[in-house]
């Protein structure tokens, strides 16, 4: 793409939250409507972009994941004009007190969570980080107009700006997993411009912070012969065990453990050495926290694998990312796709 950063800024700057992903669908479906053959929308939301390949029919696909869906909050209750709150996702509620919001009642609201004073606490939440359910939003509003407006079951969402920091980092609110939606529409820009012989699902799923139903049903409708995640990990961050933790803007990870075939998982380094694009290795010994947990037991099961980028304060409304990290995911993805043979499959084996 000829500006990614700008095309990330927009995306993060997009509502759509788990359940609630229209808007960012809608701003996914005209990026990739110049760079895909057919897009449709799953029952349950989830964008699907063919870009087919250029051999003979019936091909074989790769299905390859992004999740659209991002954390926030939603009102639980109404009281005296405050609202009261539960999580979509998971939240670092440490971080919540102060934070600028978007209501999305019958009209968006700004708004900002507060908390009340220490001494008006119950006793066990009078020290240390405030829990969610003594945090409330206020709008500014009456208690009469915030009732005609906003109703329980109504999402918010992060109202921070997005910052720009030097030339290759960006901060701000739902980069996991936004980042890897633009990694996926750089690998589609890739594409439009080669050829490959296997058909290409790119899909942007719904729910992954919640359910992750969108990639089950996407995989088990589109029946993909191959299936890849992309989604953002741990970045090395204040205090953080580098063990368990990767650089910022040092290359991408290739997941490792029960979620990922390792035949797969062989060609995608081959791929990765071949193009010096730096990588790590990420061990992944139980469920990945990926779609890919989905993506593998669809149907009869799935070949997966996953790809991640590093992001430092996932979770929180300041996420951070690097920029070359996500247009080098991007470059990998689409060199593993034009890099397919149609027999790919006959030599793919568990044991490499």
């Amino acid at each position: 793409m000829k500006n990614l950063s700008k095309f990330l800024i927009q995306l993060i700057s997009s509502p759509g939250l788990s359940g609630y992903e229209g808007p960012i669908r809608q701003l996914i479906e005209e990026a990739w409507e110049p760079l895909t053959d057919e897009l449709s929308v799953s029952r349950l939301g989830s964008l699907h972009g063919l870009k087919r390949g250029n051999s003979p029919a019936p091909r074989p696909s790769i299905l390859l994941a992004a999740h659209m869906d991002a954390i926030g909050l939603l009102v639980s209750k109404v009281t005296d004009g405050f609202l009261h709150l539960s999580e979509i996702g998971g939240l670092d509620h440490r971080v919540l007190p102060g934070q600028l919001v978007t209501v999305h009642g019958r009209e968006e609201l700004p708004g900002v969570i507060v908390q009340p004073p220490a001494h008006l606490l119950p006793p066990n939440a009078g020290s240390g980080p405030v829990p969610l359910e003594n945090l409330l939003v206020d709008t500014g509003l009456p208690p009469d107009e915030v009732s005609k407006k906003v109703r329980i079951g109504d999402s918010i969402s992060f109202a921070q700006e997005p910052i720009k920091m030097g030339k290759n980092i960006l901060a701000g609110p739902s980069l996991d997993n936004r980042a890897s939606v633009a990694a996926l529409t750089h690998c589609l820009d890739l594409l439009s411009k080669r050829a490959s012989l296997w058909d290409v699902w790119a899909v942007a799923t719904v729910q992954e912070e919640e359910t992750m139903a969108g990639a089950l049903t996407s995989a088990y409708q589109l029946r993909p012969k191959l299936a890849l995640a992309i989604d953002v990990t741990w970045a090395h961050g204040p205090d953080t065990p580098k063990h368990k933790t990767y650089p910022l803007g040092k290359g991408v990870t290739l997941g490792w453990g029960p979620n990922i075939h390792p035949g797969l998982q062989a060609t995608f380094k081959k791929v990765a050495e071949r193009l010096e694009i730096p990588h790590k290795l990420e061990a992944m010994p139980r469920h990945s926290g990926t779609d890919a947990y989905a993506l593998q037991i669809a149907r009869q099961g799935i070949p997966t694998m996953v790809i991640g980028l590093p992001l430092r304060y996932m979770h929180t409304p300041v996420e951070m990312i690097a920029l070359k990290d996500v247009k080098r995911a991007g470059r990998l993805l689409a060199e593993f796709v034009t890099s397919l043979e149609l027999d790919y499959m006959d030599s793919l084996s568990w044991d490499i």
